[in-house]
């Protein structure tokens, strides 16, 4: 398992103690050119993986952790990887709430600790915020609260 004394890469830069990064991409590929580098880096030190993604992207998502060589079939049925689609984490009941969604961030965090994992390394893609859904005029107080809870963490939330 890792230590939290090793140095995490986003990006060409190296996380300091602050570890929650809201990323922006153009398209796909220059999204998962930045995230698979920080995804199998993970992987290779025996980090928990907690990925969110857009239900539509699942295979897509799965295809490219392969492709970096990530054994995707392995990490799931060993529990190292846990994949959930949007509907399972942020729009639980069809709707975006905060309190739920801190919840979830803050079972996953500690549950990783408590699987034997030094570092989660959780990878949400909150693409369904430009959708309109209800809740979603939350997203900002969210993030917010978001930035109060992590600092107990040293886990990597991107």
């Amino acid at each position: 398992m890792a230590t939290s004394a090793q140095s995490i890469r986003f990006a060409r830069s190296v996380l300091g103690e602050q570890r929650h990064v809201s990323a922006f991409f153009h398209s796909s590929h220059e999204e998962y050119s930045v995230l698979l580098p920080f995804i199998t880096e993970g992987f290779e030190r025996g980090e928990k993986a907690f990925h969110i993604v857009d239900p539509t992207l699942r295979q897509e998502h799965c295809r490219r952790l392969e492709s970096a060589g990530v054994d995707v079939g392995a990490a799931a049925q060993n529990g190292q990887f846990e994949l959930r689609n949007w509907a399972d984490a942020y729009l639980r009941d069809g709707c975006f709430d905060q309190d739920k969604m801190l919840a979830l961030i803050q079972e996953v965090l500690d549950g990783g600790v408590q699987q034997g994992y030094a570092l989660t390394r959780l990878v949400a893609h909150m693409e369904w915020a430009l959708e309109d859904r209800p809740g979603c005029n939350d997203l900002l107080e969210y993030e917010t609260r978001l930035n109060y809870l992590l600092p107990r963490y040293k886990d990597p939330v991107i």
